[in-house]
């Protein structure tokens, strides 16, 4: 057994290897390529893997550790702040959805018990295939990402009062097991024991756990954590899924979450490709090439249904039409609880085996389109906005809000999170006129109430743009996660004002290019500023100048960051580091003395090799002056150079040094 299950392993991996190369040149997205693996070696392929148990078994390992993976990135105030997505929108989608294929399906005149399931089986999404394509567009902290993340979690969630409600339902044979408010009492008790061991247990035995310095067992705990709390949850009727999302919260609210994450990144990534490769041998192929027109409409019927539908709900809960969009499309899919769920009901006689292979073949379609769906949903979403249709008037703003369109010379900041909070707050220290467009309505009630002038919309729309002024704004700010988002943003302001100065923020560099020819003035890539912002606080400690250094900034931004991202062979900075050996004196101006009413140039700091690096005159300071500032008597000069060229002033200042700070110290001397 163990040489066989060897084997499946070292066929998946081999051939996926192979698949997915050819997937890469081609430029086919992977988890098609998974899947298309899964076809390859399953029994209706080459037939390479016979017992699909056994991978079946890996690929549960996969989900776990993908779900274990979100719950570390995601603390328990993030769930908190989303349960209007979690409790609402997942709410309104499951009960729609199920509402919809039911009516449908008892029009059709399929018995009660059979609609009421296939309702279920539709209703869920895919988790895992939706959250890996988001993590890796980094999208899930836009509003389209928290809100698709609420409701997957409640659909996770809903998956056991289904489950329980199969053997309810008119028609099921079979016995009813343990009672539904058995394993509710167990599930509150569970939800108990995760908040209790993300506020104490789990900091406490990670603390100690990592005093010992030993990644293996740092790993090893962490595995454990993560199935312990899977196997409480399926023991206590819940799906392991939902358990292992937990056991990642618990982590989450410690310090030791970044290291958890990148320790069991590798085995994630590892294991969840034994879960899309399983999918792909559930499609029953031969059916599918019987049947190939009724299969695919089928499935574009669910995909068309479950999108309008997801929309809708996004719609009702107040979010834009380019977020219904987005969320719709995302969860187009049929989810893989749906086949726990299938079985379930194969077993209870609710359906047949025709049904059950009709169902399995449209839920594994519409799994290896979701990949090309999403890819394209910007696009759609985009196309979406500029119908007729679309252009509805926003909300009116509260009337203490600023009209954008009164206002002359403002900024307009796109986006409340954390650069946008930042960059309202330096506007408003320096009484520079903005106004904020958000399209996070629960964000918006909030800092209205703070006082903020802020108004809802989506920033993509042209009246939004309109009604915040864009045509009288002097500098427009793009601080969005959203990378489709702030293209369209960029190219509409720059059409309805060409004149004003367009700021955006990107995470990668990579984005700059297209951002530029969108009309965009300045962008800034949070890959290299962070980077930038190291090595200038590397200079300055140094005791390299400031002007030097603002020098080598201007330097590396007006050359497109080509420094991080290419070997120079011209040095790019040029400072002498040794410099180090350097100490700061403060010299003051004595009156009377050859300094005092003399400009800089005059005193010759330069041809001795020191720096004045300031002046403090009465309180005040002058950084940095340049060579036409004029000393004044009682002025004191913070000059940086060695001791013995420093005393060659004396007689220039009217004193010795009065006093000495080596290095970075303030030490009176």
């Amino acid at each position: 057994m163990q040489m066989s299950l060897l084997g499946y392993i070292a066929v998946v991996f081999v051939l996926s290897v192979s698949v997915l190369f050819v997937f890469h040149k081609i430029r086919a997205p992977a988890i098609v390529g998974f899947i298309f693996t899964g076809i390859l070696a399953g029994p209706q392929g080459l037939r390479l893997i016979q017992a699909t148990e056994e991978v079946d078994v890996l690929a549960e390992i996969g989900v776990i550790l993908l779900l274990f993976t979100i719950g570390m990135e995601i603390s328990l105030k993030d769930l908190v702040r989303m349960k209007k997505y979690v409790l609402v929108g997942g709410t309104l989608q499951l009960a729609l959805t199920i509402l919809a294929v039911y009516a449908l399906l008892i029009y059709f005149g399929q018995p009660v018990g059979t609609a009421a399931l296939i309702g279920f089986l539709v209703s869920m999404s895919s988790t895992a295939i939706v959250l890996r394509i988001i993590q890796k567009k980094s999208e899930m902290y836009t509003p389209q990402g928290r809100t698709i993340l609420g409701i997957l979690i409640f659909q996770d969630i809903a998956m056991v009062p289904l489950m329980l409600a199969v053997p309810l339902l008119p028609g099921a044979v079979g016995e009813i097991p343990e009672s539904p408010y058995i394993i509710l009492a167990e599930g509150l008790a569970l939800i108990a024991l995760v908040i209790i061991s993300a506020k104490w247990l789990v900091p406490f035995a990670l603390y100690h756990i990592a005093r010992t310095d030993d990644r293996e067992l740092f790993l090893l705990s962490l595995v454990a954590i993560c199935f312990a709390v899977a196997f409480i949850t399926s023991s206590a009727g819940l799906s392991l899924g939902l358990g292992a999302f937990l056991a990642g919260l618990t982590i989450s609210e410690s310090q030791y979450s970044h290291q958890a994450f990148g320790n069991v990144l590798p085995l994630r990534d590892a294991f969840t490709s034994f879960f899309f490769v399983s999918i792909g041998m559930l499609l029953d192929v031969r059916f599918l090439i019987a049947n190939p027109l009724y299969v695919i409409l089928l499935a574009l019927g669910v995909m068309l249904l479950k999108s309008l539908i997801a929309g809708a709900t996004v719609a009702i809960m107040g979010l834009p039409l380019r977020i219904a969009v987005l969320v719709g499309l995302a969860l187009s899919q049929v989810g893989e609880f749906s086949f726990v769920l299938s079985k379930v009901g194969l077993e209870y006689g609710l359906l047949s085996p025709e049904l059950y292979r009709i169902f399995l073949d449209v839920a594994v379609l519409t799994m290896v389109a979701t990949s090309s769906i999403i890819a394209v949903s910007s696009r759609l979403a985009d196309a979406a906005t500029r119908l007729p249709l679309a252009r509805r008037e926003v909300p009116h703003p509260p009337s203490d809000v600023p009209d954008g369109r009164a206002l002359n010379d403002h900024l307009i900041i796109i986006g409340y999170g954390v650069n946008g909070r930042n960059v309202a707050l330096s506007a408003k220290s320096e009484g520079i006129p903005y106004v904020i467009v958000d399209i996070d309505p629960e964000t918006v009630r909030s800092e209205f109430r703070s006082g903020e002038p802020i108004r809802y919309g989506d920033a993509t729309q042209e009246h939004v743009l309109l009604n915040a002024g864009i045509k009288s704004a002097r500098v427009l700010v793009v601080a969005i996660s959203d990378r489709s988002a702030t293209r369209r943003v960029t190219d509409l302001a720059r059409r309805l004002n060409p004149d004003t100065y367009i700021i955006d923020r990107t995470r990668y560099i990579h984005e700059m290019s297209s951002l530029y020819r969108l009309g965009a003035n300045e962008v800034i890539p949070e890959e290299y500023e962070t980077s930038v912002e190291i090595f200038c606080r590397v200079l300055e400690r140094y005791q390299v100048p400031r002007e030097r250094i603002d020098s080598f900034i201007n330097h590396i931004r007006a050359d497109g960051y080509e420094m991080f991202r290419s070997i120079s062979v011209e040095p790019n900075c040029t400072t002498d580091l040794n410099m180090i050996q350097n100490e700061f004196f403060t010299l003051r101006v004595l009156a009377g003395s050859p300094a005092a009413g003399r400009p800089l140039k005059e005193i010759g700091l330069k041809e001795i090799g020191a720096d004045l690096l300031a002046v403090n005159r009465a309180s005040q300071v002058f950084s940095h002056p340049d060579e036409g500032f004029v000393l004044q008597p009682e002025d004191v000069a913070i000059i940086l150079g060695s001791a013995d060229r420093i005393s060659s002033l004396d007689d220039m200042f009217g004193a010795a040094a009065v006093s000495k700070n080596v290095a970075f110290g303030l030490e009176e001397g």
